[in-house]
């Protein structure tokens, strides 16, 4: 007969699954020993069969796919459950000498939590720290002072809430101190998908961190905005162009600001319809639009050579469009054949200027100007 799986929960929230080698499986929230590192541990039970199974693939202190390789050994009896009620008070005296031994030694961490194991063979004590903390003098001072096995673990401020537990500000216990199965990690963008406050006191929890519960929403507000225009886009709709300044998303309504600064609440699904049926309209009147007669167009063949006019501009100059006249207009060539372009030279612009020439056709030299060419 195949083992069960049992998970079991310890002091702290801390969770871990073990092997039943009984017929039928402990009942849940039932008191049990089970075998740990150097010695025994009482738990209780947390999740057996399919559950335990389907927790074991996806929970951090999971085993996967392989089966746990500790097992639970037996029952707890009522002198096991005495013994294990005693422990709380101890595992809060040992923090406090804990915290007098870190004092002592100057170092700049805070002991959280210690909890004794069942047999008392080895005692955990938990810390939070900024940065790494050289613990070795610590560990031998404070093995010395209990007479056991000390384990020195650093864990985050919301694993310390965790641990610890708690009331949120929702009037309910933390969400990882209760049902929680892992801490997956939050930042700012979240915040800022949902439009909350960025104020840190108000989206911050009792760790100083950002509430897990701003995760929760997430996927959900992401996915419904999807639907909605972009705040701060410009629509045209039947009143013209109009500004988006707000998005309903669960009232499915969409806030919007004409030219003159009017206000309206549309909902979404009339929104769509009035920009579907502006948007019909604008083709039909695309559609619609009648054709110029009077344009005509000019249609170069391949083939054809393309005339070049001569200009008496220099070669680099691009060479002029031909234009076709419309009916009634005179030929840019014809024009251009009865009023010879007249070339305007820079000499009477300058004439009477400081460099230029004199009144008398003379250059402050005393040298005739050369004359122009003719013909141009």
């Amino acid at each position: 007969m195949a083992p069960h799986l049992v998970e079991v929960a310890f002091k702290g929230k801390r969770k871990e699954f073990f092997l039943w080698d009984g017929e039928d499986p402990p009942r849940v929230e039932s008191p049990v020993i089970v075998e740990v590192d150097r010695g025994e541990d009482f738990g209780r039970v947390h999740a057996i069969g399919e559950r335990a199974a389907t927790r074991c693939g996806g929970c951090a202190h999971g085993c996967g796919t392989t089966a746990p390789e500790r097992k639970l050994l037996r029952m707890a009896t009522p002198e096991d459950e005495r013994r294990a009620n005693e422990l709380p008070d101890e595992d809060e005296s040992a923090r406090r000498k804990a915290s007098e031994r870190v004092k002592a030694h100057a170092l700049v961490m805070k002991v959280s939590d210690a909890e004794w194991q069942w047999d008392r063979k080895k005692l955990t004590l938990y810390f939070t720290a900024e940065k790494r903390v050289d613990f070795r003098a610590l560990v031998r001072d404070l093995a010395a002072a209990f007479r056991t096995r000390i384990e020195l673990k650093q864990i985050g401020v919301r694993d310390e809430a965790k641990r610890l537990g708690g009331i949120g500000r929702c009037g309910r216990e933390y969400c990882s101190a209760s049902w929680l199965p892992e801490l997956r990690p939050v930042n700012l963008q979240v915040a800022k998908d949902q439009h909350l406050s960025l104020n840190p006191s108000q989206i911050s929890g009792a760790c100083g961190r950002l509430m897990c519960c701003l995760r929760y929403e997430h996927d959900y507000y992401v996915q419904s905005r999807k639907r909605f225009p972009k705040e701060g886009r410009i629509l045209v709709t039947s009143l013209g162009e109009e500004k988006v300044l707000a998005n309903d998303i669960f009232g499915d309504r969409v806030t919007l600001r004409g030219p003159e600064g009017d206000t309206r609440v549309v909902p979404l699904a009339e929104l769509k319809a009035e920009l579907e049926q502006r948007a019909t309209m604008v083709v039909e009147q695309e559609d619609d639009a009648p054709v110029s007669e009077s344009a005509t167009e000019t249609v170069l063949e391949e083939d054809a050579p393309v005339p070049v006019a001569r200009a008496s501009t220099p070669s680099s100059a691009p060479a002029p469009r031909l234009v076709t006249p419309l009916p009634g207009e005179t030929p840019a060539a014809e024009a251009g054949e009865r009023r010879p372009h007249r070339r305007r030279g820079r000499r009477g612009g300058r004439r009477g200027r400081p460099g230029g020439e004199t009144p008398g056709g003379e250059t402050p030299g005393g040298e005739t100007p050369p004359s122009a060419p003719d013909g141009e």
